[in-house]
């Protein structure tokens, strides 16, 4: 039996397998070990599907077509049932993940050489927050696209554990750490101890002191971050002369998410809008909501915002361009706004941490590291609200990308091979 790691994440993937005693990832995009999950149809080009990086340039090329992005959270909200739009075909959105999860499996066999037929997938601690029942729902779902791809067996690890066992690879030391997998859809976290003579032991059940998770991610952070930032040079916040009521909210929160900017483009939202601008009290913002909607300009917008966060990772200030949309278009963002935009889902971050902490009688001053790893955590104010939860603890990160896969990757050994 072949078995693989499979690291299914809203922004980015990634698949591997063992060779010798090692784990390795498999090329997934050209040479890259790593893939943006996104995938686009192209209507101009009788719907052929690409993948990654090659769809994220379709829609940039403005091709006439349909990009999906942030495909795994699906699984943690209404689109769970829902259907889309390709072409004529009206398609399960379910079925666009296993669409992208096949592929990730191909390119692992091309790779490996031979058929894989069993998975440890990667799940966060919470698909779903305070409901039980929803979140079975979704790893019952992501199993069953595993099934529908050919594995024949499937296993599921909490992220933050396959993170931990990446991390223990290189301790030298026993310690009880905080794992903080910081990623696109969700934020979770795993109490664990490690050490070079702990990774011999094959139960490790007694290790993992406690888990914590909550459906706050990277994606969260741009819905607010461009709510606050790029909305309003559209519009959002200006009033209509008719009543003096303000301009509806929904669509502009529509445009700011991954998942329902697609559902915006509709010409009942289109007359809609006509009609707007007309009535609007500074018309020339509304047009340009107008005009994002007609051209289909709001991926473009998400990819900007997203951009533009994570330069305030390491800048204080940065020029948010938006030229696509119209000549010398900018915002003018700094650290300050993008921290005051999550503030509200930062605190969540810090106080889901402390809990997990808490949660099996753990004193904070017991946590001798945090280990880092996600995309999102490299955001300043994210890492401040999690460190206080630990406050004299030493903070390492890995891979930011790849932590995850790589634990997978061996836990699929353990439990196959």
């Amino acid at each position: 039996m072949s078995a693989c790691g499979l690291d299914f994440g809203t922004s980015n993937s990634a698949i591997g397998i063992m060779r010798g005693n090692a784990p390795v990832l498999a090329p997934v995009e050209g040479d890259a070990t790593i893939i943006p999950s996104a995938v686009f149809f192209d209507y101009e080009n009788k719907g052929r599907v690409s993948f990654g990086s090659d769809a994220i340039k379709s829609i940039i090329e403005q091709r006439d077509g349909r990009l999906m992005r942030a495909l795994k959270s699906i699984l943690a909200s209404s689109l769970i049932d829902k259907k889309t739009a390709l072409g004529s075909r009206m398609v399960p959105l379910t079925e666009v993940v296993e669409i992208f999860v096949r592929h990730l499996k191909e390119k692992a066999e091309a790779f490996a050489g031979e058929e894989l037929t069993a998975v440890v997938h990667g799940r966060p601690v919470r698909f779903v927050d305070d409901d039980d029942v929803a979140d079975a729902k979704a790893q019952r779902v992501l199993q069953d696209i595993a099934h529908k791809v050919g594995f024949r067996d499937v296993a599921f690890v909490y992220e933050p554990i396959a993170a931990a066992r990446h991390y223990e690879e290189g301790a030298t030391r026993e310690e009880t750490v905080l794992i903080a997998d910081i990623g696109g859809g969700t934020s979770d976290f795993t109490v664990i101890r490690v050490g070079p003579e702990r990774r011999l032991r094959i139960d490790r059940a007694q290790d993992i002191l406690a888990n914590a998770g909550t459906r706050i991610g990277g994606t969260d952070f741009d819905a607010l971050f461009s709510l606050n930032t790029v909305m309003p040079i559209l519009g959002l916040g200006t009033y209509l002369m008719t009543k003096n009521l303000p301009m509806p909210r929904s669509l502009y929160s529509e445009l700011a998410n991954w998942p329902t900017i697609n559902f915006t483009y509709t010409f009942q939202n289109e007359r809609m809008l006509t009609e707007l601008v007309a009535d609007a009290c500074e018309p020339e913002k509304v047009a340009r909501l107008l005009k994002t909607i007609r051209q289909r300009l709001g991926h473009r917008i998400a990819l900007a915002v997203e951009d533009a966060k994570i330069a305030l990772s390491e800048a204080v200030s940065v020029g948010l361009h938006l030229d696509f949309l119209e000549t010398g278009l900018e915002a003018l963002p700094d650290r300050k706004s993008l921290d005051s935009s999550i503030a509200e889902k930062t605190e969540r971050l810090h106080r889901t941490a402390a809990a997990c902490i808490a949660d099996e009688g753990i004193k904070s001053a017991d946590i001798q590291t945090i280990f880092f790893t996600g995309g999102s955590g490299r955001i300043p104010k994210v890492r401040d609200a999690i460190m206080r939860a630990a406050p004299i603890a030493r903070t390492t990160k890995g891979s930011d990308f790849l932590s995850v896969a790589l634990g997978l990757t061996r836990e699929a050994l353990k439990r196959f091979e």
